[in-house]
Parts: structure tokens; C-alpha cells; sequence
């Protein structure tokens, strides 16, 4: 029996229409509202577009634009005529792009304004790119390379109506998500239509419990997984409403919009909470949030705690994957145990396993595996990295666990090597490429340490050449100029040497453990 019909866009668009929801608010924020109604027709609009220029089933078009309505537009509608949207990080120097572009043989990309000097200078690195979509009248200027298509003059033009959807199945091809993983390199996760449907009817429905009066802020961007469901999947699948904010989120940004928008669910990481309890803001900052969601880092219990004593909201702490969209671990509203990162999310399955794969006895910690139905088919082009995270029907998360008797568990750090650091995976290597880059560096390994808030950030340990001088000022700003600011280190430590292995590998347990009171307030490192 062949597959049943299913497509992403239809489960969250035209499923709330028909359900009777085309009246109701599906946008708001800076840019305007839209109800489901008017987003569906915008989306006939854009899809129809996308047709026109040629976009094929399956052919990749990667989405280099701030969070706005035709984020989503442009999402749901290349889903609806079965072509691939990519999201990308809109932290990509015009070389980082351009190396997504070649890899996913994109055929069309999408930039807003904000992104478009850097999408200038990366479009000529791309040779199978055919067209630019300028979206909110975004400039690029005319090339010798791919054709710059105005999106609204496009859907203006367009013919108004249905636009037909592309026969998918649960299984076909839907929409892909870069990730560093466990290598640094960035890969693609690719994701189906039917992971849509299950990432919002296991974590958004019984987890977060979202309903339809629902108002969803996400400090996170949609280009995340974890802001791509907060501000798109969640919302749209319930009937809620999402807040849009294209400028990047600080402090006094994001409480000025929950309370202009009156948003009930706040979605952020762990370094973003820190900052806004700094912000000293008011207590009632976010009135009206009836719940806090955190994930992309280990939530600190003393964060935890200063921030529901400050602001009156629960947190309900989480982790998710790229890999698997959504947080398939969470604590949950009304059983919130701090320090922990909660237990396993319906439709989700998970074990520990020591370096032999073994599972390992309550109480012991190994590497965390997890079984679910969100799970990408594997990352695309990327035959050894897909063997080592995609074990079976296992997906390896590269974090250490622990499991406790009551079935929580809690995250004691990465498996391997890699950074995260404000919600944001890192290589060590990629931050140490560009300390070797200054004159006066002859070696540079970096590791995370905790700073004052319990969150993790790089430090770097640098080994001068001989003779050079360099001040830990003029190696940051060094770092500044050519690193998005999460990766730049918030310390760089001077050495003579390393701690070494026998075969003469760096022990970056040790520099771990030598930086542990590095990012601490010095009372508090000497106490």
C-alpha cells in the first residue's frame, strides 16, 4: 500500500484554516500581523513564485533572513511544493555562507536586508546558485552571477488562488538544518515532513503544553532548531499566535515585546537569562509569561533559582539536538527538578553507554543515546559523520549523562572536545585557526570554563613565539575581527607549555580543569 499523502505546510497551515482558525492571529511582532488566513494566501503567493523561478522538488533554498513573516512564508512554501528550505545561520561571514551554498547546492537563496552585504559578497563563490530572492526589499546588487528576483514585486504579480501542493509523503525530503555536530564541520541534517507532526504533537503538545491563546517570544532565532520550533512549528501546529523580532535579541529588546505583544511563552538559553537578571530589570519585566523554556545549554541551579525568585516564572529546562529538532529531555512544568535536565520526552527513548557501548548502571555516567521518531535520515554528504551519530535506529548526542534513581538526568558536559557556549555549538579548532592567525602566536588550544554565572564560555591558552609579545586585549580584539562574537574567547591565558600525553597530545582535561576559575570574579575564585 503506497504512502499516504502529507505535507509539513498543510499540517500547519491549511489544517488550521479548515479547521476554522482563519480568522485568528498566526503573526505579530514589529513587522505587522497576519492572521492564518492571510499567511496561507501569502504562502500561495510565494509558492507560486518559487514555481515560476524554477525551483524543483527536492532542489535546496537556503534561507539567510532574520526572523519575519516571510520567514515563515518562504519555509512553508518551498515545503509546499516539495523543494528543501535550508536555514542558516545569519552569524556567516560571506565565506561561511558561500561555503553552505556549495554544499547544498542551493538553488535559490533567500536574503533579508540586514544580510545582504554579506550575501553580496558570498553569491560569487557559488556557482550552482541561479537566483537570488531579495525579500523586504532587500539590495543586491546586479551580478554576472545568479538573477536578483524582488519577492514582493514577484507575489504581487503572482495569480491569486491555491497553490498546488507537491504530492510528499511523511517521508519525503522536507526541510535541512546545519549543525558542527561532533566534527566542527558544519553538515546538514536532513529532516522529513512527517518529523514536523511528531516534533509538535510529543514535545510542543505534551511538554509544553502550548494552547491556542498562546503568545510564543523566542530570544533564539528561527534558524535554530530550538528557535524554529518556538517560533514557527509550536505556534503554527496549535493555533497560537508567534511573535516575530528580526532585530537581535538583548535584554531590553525582548521585554520591550512581551510587553507590547503580551507574550505568554518565553523561550531562551541559560546566557540570555543571565543577561537579562544583569539588565537589573524591573520584577515585573515579564508579566504575563506563564512559562519560561530553556535549552541550547546547561542550565545553572543558582541561575535557576535567581531567576524564578526575580521574575516569578517557572523554567522548564531542556535539551535538544539539531539532529532531532526538537528537546526529546526535559524537565516539565509542575515536576521541575534544578540542576537536572528532566527526564525523557514522550515518544522519545534514551540509554547511556560507556566507550564500549554498554549500558552503564543508574548512577554512572557515559554518553547519551536517543531513540525517536524526529530523527534526521542523516546528514547529507556525510557518509562518516552520519555512521558515528546515527548508530540504528540510536542517535549519539556526544554529551555525558548521568541518571539518577528517579529516572532524571544531568548533563556533565560534552563527550568530546566541542563548545557550547551560548546556545551555539563550536570547534575548538576553528576559534584556534584564527588565534594562529595573529603574528605573535605560535600555539593557541581553547576549552570552555564556567564564568561567573555557571555557563560556559571559550578560553583560550596561547603559546607566544619565541621572542613575540602580545597582550590579552590585543589577542581578543585580534579574535574580534574575524569571529562571530560567541566564539570570540572571553580570556586567553599565556603558557610555556602544555600538558601532554606521552604521544605528545594536549590533555585538554587539564587546560579544563586550569581554566575552571578563570571567568570567576577573583573573591570568588580564592574563596
Amino acid at each position: 500500500m503506497p504512502d499516504q499523502p502529507f505535507n509539513a505546510c498543510e499540517y500547519l497551515l491549511d489544517r488550521r484554516v479548515a479547521a476554522g482558525d482563519g480568522d485568528r492571529l498566526a503573526i505579530t511582532g514589529v513587522a505587522g500581523d497576519l492572521s492564518y488566513a492571510a499567511l496561507l494566501e501569502r504562502v500561495h503567493r510565494i509558492a507560486s513564485v518559487l514555481r515560476g523561478l524554477g525551483l524543483q522538488p527536492e532542489q535546496r533554498l537556503v534561507m539567510f533572513m532574520a526572523d519575519c513573516p516571510d520567514f515563515i512564508g518562504v519555509y512553508l512554501a518551498a515545503m509546499r511544493i516539495g523543494a528543501v528550505p535550508v536555514p542558516v545561520s545569519t552569524m556567516q561571514y560571506a565565506d561561511g555562507l558561500a561555503g553552505l551554498l556549495r554544499n547544498s547546492r542551493a538553488r535559490l537563496l533567500a536574503v533579508t536586508p540586514q544580510f545582504a552585504p554579506v550575501a553580496q559578497d558570498a553569491i560569487g563563490d557559488a556557482p550552482e546558485l541561479q537566483g537570488v530572492l531579495a525579500v523586504s526589499g532587500a539590495v543586491i546588487a546586479g551580478t554576472d552571477g545568479p538573477a536578483v528576483h524582488d519577492l514582493d514585486a514577484l507575489t504581487a504579480a503572482a495569480p491569486g488562488g491555491p497553490a498546488p501542493v507537491y504530492p510528499t509523503t511523511a517521508d519525503s525530503p522536507a526541510f535541512w538544518l546545519y549543525t558542527s555536530g561532533t566534527t566542527g564541520v558544519p553538515k546538514a541534517a536532513m529532516h522529513r515532513h512527517g518529523t514536523i507532526r511528531v516534533v509538535c504533537e510529543t514535545y510542543g503538545a505534551q511538554v509544553l503544553g502550548i494552547r491556542r491563546d498562546d503568545r510564543c517570544l523566542s530570544a533564539a532565532k528561527a534558524f535554530f532548531a530550538y528557535g524554529l520550533g518556538n517560533s514557527v512549528l509550536y505556534p503554527l501546529s496549535a493555533g497560537a499566535c508567534t511573535i516575530l523580532e528580526p532585530a537581535p535579541s538583548t535584554p531590553d529588546v525582548i521585554t520591550g515585546r512581551v510587553r507590547q505583544y503580551g507574550a505568554t511563552l518565553f523561550f531562551a538559553g541559560p546566557t540570555f537569562f543571565a543577561n537579562m537578571l544583569r539588565a537589573d530589570l524591573p520584577a515585573d519585566a515579564i508579566a504575563g509569561v506563564r512559562l519560561t523554556v530553556a535549552a541550547g545549554e546547561v542550565l545553572p541551579v543558582h541561575l535557576y533559582e535567581r531567576w524564578t525568585s526575580r521574575f516569578g516564572t517557572d523554567i522548564i529546562d531542556g535539551l535538544g539536538m539539531t539532529e532531532m529538532v526538537v528537546s526529546f529531555l526535559s524537565n516539565r512544568e509542575g515536576a521541575i527538578r534544578p540542576g537536572t535536565t528532566g527526564i525523557a520526552a514522550p515518544g522519545y527513548e534514551l540509554k547511556i553507554l560507556d566507550e564500549e557501548g554498554a549500558s552503564v548502571p543508574t548512577g554512572t555516567p557515559g554518553t547519551l543515546f536517543v531513540r525517536g521518531e524526529s530523527a534526521a535520515t542523516g546528514y547529507w554528504s556525510s557518509y562518516a559523520a552520519t555512521r558515528r551519530a546515527f548508530q540504528g535506529e540510536w542517535v549519539r548526542t556526544g554529551d555525558t549523562f548521568i541518571q539518577d534513581a528517579d529516572g532524571y538526568y544531568t548533563c556533565l558536559g560534552r563527550t568530546d572536545d566541542m563548545l557550547k557556549a551560548s546556545g551555539v555549538w563550536m570547534s575548538p579548532a576553528e576559534i584556534e585557526d584564527r588565534l594562529l592567525e595573529h603574528p605573535s602566536v605560535s600555539y593557541a588550544a581553547v576549552v570552555a570554563a564556567p564564568d561567573r554565572d555557571g555557563l560556559q564560555k571559550p578560553v583560550a591558552f596561547v603559546l607566544l613565539g619565541p621572542g613575540q609579545t602580545a597582550t590579552e586585549d590585543e589577542v581578543i580584539e585580534f579574535c574580534r575581527a574575524g569571529l562571530p562574537s560567541v566564539k570570540r574567547p572571553r580570556r586567553v591565558v599565556f603558557v610555556d607549555s602544555y600538558p601532554s600525553t606521552a604521544s605528545g597530545k594536549i590533555r585538554r582535561v587539564e587546560l579544563r580543569q586550569m581554566a575552571a576559575a578563570v571567568l570567576q570574579p577573583a573573591a570568588e575564585a580564592s574563596a
